[in-house]
């Protein structure tokens, strides 16, 4: 098996385009590693330079201990599963398995027996007779999964292989996709521009962004210590609520202000919410004090729950409800507060219905602020 270091990678393309930009990034023996980041980020780019696909402008590829850079994508020991299966129509499930091995001069008993242990392990020895045209979308996925795993490549690259799936078909995919990971013990590098499938699945995620990798970190870390607000407005669904606030200090505790009252007419709010003290641990919130930052907010941390609202009294906002959404086994509330839209993620048994004014929770331990200008982590 094998590890790979990518080394102050660049990829331009003519007339100065810059697609990757100085990745660096070492990934260990066995590892389920993600790419994901949104359409144009690099993330497809940088697996089809791991593959040999496209030429690396500058910096270096190791792939264990060997330098790659000029070896041909069929001495790099490593598949690929593409996004279309790129299955060939006029041939059995068999022989497109075992037409790599063809090509390399295999002896037919090694083929034979490669090719009925892959089918054997992805639950598809059943079709090895059929063409394409007669399988389901999921059985080609399994099809074009086992060309690769006949070949025993030190390294799996898979470029969105589920993303022509249905949610169903899915969701069962990533299941069988981390279980043939552990089964095979190879190193993984798998590229999506879906989070639930990068959170689920990932040992490490890499997100991109502009060709730049904005931050790599186990699924749970990126999740509760995003870098910035790229990222933490890309991992997690419904996506963050970013609200524009400043940071004041009253009486050695810190507060984000946001929100507008007219006291002649009593109209709108102006809200303090407290920011417990271990969120300025390190002295970082000192910098900042009198200044405009940005609060962020996930909508499962907004409540309406009524033990919230007795445990968290000044930390209560008022809800202007737009938009209920019930889905089964959780609600989604829209609503407005003094201009700014929020997603609540709250429980099932809501009472909440559209034009209500309602009390909801901002739970102050799970407040984020980033820096307005530069759009970095200032405290998680």
């Amino acid at each position: 098996m094998a590890s790979l270091s990518l080394r102050h990678i660049y990829k331009r393309y003519p007339g100065g385009v810059l697609a990757v930009s100085d990745f660096n990034l070492e990934i260990k023996d066995k590892e389920f590693i993600i790419l994901v980041g949104p359409s144009g980020c690099g993330k497809s780019t940088t697996l089809r330079m791991i593959a040999g696909l496209e030429e690396i402008t500058e910096g270096e590829l190791y792939i264990g201990d060997r330098l790659v850079n000029d070896v041909a994508p069929k001495d790099r020991d490593i598949a690929m599963v593409f996004q279309n299966y790129a299955l060939y129509p006029h041939m059995t499930v068999f022989e497109n398995m075992a037409f790599g091995l063809k090509l390399r001069k295999t002896p037919k008993e090694e083929i034979k027996r490669r090719v009925e242990e892959a089918a054997r392990i992805l639950d598809i020895a059943h079709l090895l007779d059929r063409k394409p045209k007669a399988l389901s979308g999921g059985q080609r996925q399994r099809v074009a999964l086992g060309r690769a795993i006949v070949r025993e490549p030190k390294v799996f690259l898979l470029d969105e292989p589920l993303s022509n799936l249905d949610a169903k078909l899915r969701a069962q995919m990533r299941t069988e996709l981390s279980k043939l990971h552990k089964k095979l013990g190879t190193t993984f590098i798998y590229v999506t521009h879906d989070q639930t499938e990068a959170m689920t699945m990932g040992d490490r995620i890499v997100v991109m962004k502009d060709g730049l990798i904005q931050q790599v970190d186990a699924p749970q870390t990126l999740y509760d210590y995003p870098a910035n607000m790229f990222v933490a407005g890309f991992i997690g669904s419904p996506q963050m609520n970013f609200i524009d606030c400043k940071l004041i200090k009253k009486d050695g505790a810190f507060y984000v202000e946001f929100g507008s009252e007219d006291t002649k007419t009593s109209r709108g709010h102006k809200y303090y919410i407290q920011l417990p003290e271990y969120k300025n641990a390190k002295g970082q919130l000192d910098e900042y004090v009198d200044k405009e930052v940005v609060m962020g907010i996930r909508p499962e941390d907004v409540h309406d729950e009524p033990r919230y609202l007795q445990e968290m009294p000044d930390c209560i906002i008022k809800a202007n409800i737009e938009v209920v959404e019930k889905m089964g086994s959780e609600t989604y509330l829209y609503f407005n507060t003094e201009g700014f839209n929020f997603t609540a993620r709250v429980e099932p048994t809501s009472v909440a219905r559209p034009g209500d004014t309602i009390d909801v929770v901002l739970d102050n331990r799970k407040i984020h602020l980033f820096d307005k200008e530069t759009e970095r982590t200032i405290c998680n």
